[in-house]
Parts: structure tokens; sequence; C-alpha cells
């Protein structure tokens, strides 16, 4: 109702215009699935903090960079302890603990070093590739983190109580799934299988992660 109202204010163009753009948006909702992913151990109980995520050629070209990311050190740990950004993100590795950190990655997917400080650098780390960056702190052993650095909008992560990863408004074709775990072996890749989106509707599969480190 309010949507015609505001048609009828607008100059004939106007409304040709608009009427356009409202139908491009609504059959792009009406042809979306969303994926529902079942992520299991070698056991098959469910596995939390599994990252699902789809990739394909389309997939790559609807990619867009996140905004006011942040890593935190607190109490001696990265916090979050797992980031998953799309490529072209930047983020800030503030650090709230009254201890100076050394924040490095030595992970093909972005090297780079935050020397011995306090507060937060001026200058956020720009993630311009895919793959697994692995965190440390040269001063505390003990500190590692993960950046999994995804070249699509389309990713998940499983929750404990379940296991299950959904992923909504998902355009329908063939993706490449992909799940990922950071008690995989370093170095391993993500596990992949072939999945086909509906225009309408939902998807499932099933994951079950073996070779996993304790």
């Amino acid at each position: 109702m309010k949507t015609d109202c505001l048609l009828t204010r607008l100059p004939v163009a106007g409304r040709h215009v608009l009427r356009s753009a409202l139908l491009t948006v609504l059959a792009a909702s009406a042809q979306a699935g969303t994926i529902q992913v079942d992520v299991s151990d070698a056991a098959g109980k469910p596995l939390a903090d599994a990252v699902v995520f789809l990739d394909s050629v389309e997939a790559r070209k609807q990619v867009k960079p996140l905004t006011g990311v942040e890593m935190a050190q607190e109490k001696r740990q990265f916090v979050p302890g797992l980031l998953v950004v799309p490529v072209g993100t930047e983020v800030r590795f503030p650090n709230h603990d009254t201890v100076r950190h050394h924040v490095y990655s030595f992970s093909p997917a972005k090297k780079f070093e935050l020397k011995l400080y306090s507060g937060t650098p001026s200058n956020p780390v720009l993630f311009d590739k895919s793959g697994v960056v692995t965190l440390g702190c040269n001063i505390h052993d003990q500190m590692v983190g993960w950046v999994l650095v995804v070249d699509t909008p389309y990713y998940a992560r499983t929750p404990a109580a379940t296991g299950k990863a959904q992923i909504d408004n998902v355009p329908p074709g063939t993706y490449t799934l992909r799940t990922w775990h950071t008690r995989l072996p370093v170095g391993a890749p993500a596990l992949e299988q072939a999945l086909t989106v509906p225009a309408t509707g939902s998807a499932t599969a099933s994951v079950r992660m073996t070779g996993l480190q304790p």
C-alpha cells in the first residue's frame, strides 16, 4: 500500500524505474534457496565451530568486504579465536591486555607482523587472499588464532548444540561445498563436495570430518 502511494507521487518515468527495481529484488529473493549442512566428527557426534562455505564462479563475483572487524587480545588470548571474513576485509587487532603483544602470521594466505605493541595499531591488516591464516604471539606461545578468508559471501559456522549450519538466500546453481575446522592438520585442505541449490526451498548436506586433531 505504501509503495503504491509512493509510485503515484513520482513522474511516470520514475514509476517505471522504481517498479523495475522492486520486481528485480522480488525475483531475486524468490529464486534463492536455504542450505542446511550437518557436520559431525569421526564418531558421528555434532561438531561445533566447523565452517561451511559455498564456492562457485558466480559466488566469487558477489564477494563484498566486511567493515569494522576486530580480533582482540584479551587475557592473553585471541578473541574471537576464529574469524571468518570475505576476501578484501580489513581487520584490526586491538590489545586490551596490560601486557604488550607481538602478533604475526607466516601463513601463505597472509604474512604479516604487528611488532610489540599496546592499544590498537593505527593500520588494520588487509586480508586480500583466500585461505587459512594462523596467528601467533611472539611473546606468549600459548596464543593461537585463525582467520579463515573465503572467496564467497555464502558461509556459516556450526553451533555447539546441533552441529547444523544454515546459509540463507543462496542463488540457485551448482556449488562446491567446503567444510573446514581449526582441528584439521596444518595445511590440510577443506573437505569438498558438490552441492546443487534449487531455485526455491532448501538443500541439505552431511559432512563427517575425520582425522581431526585433539
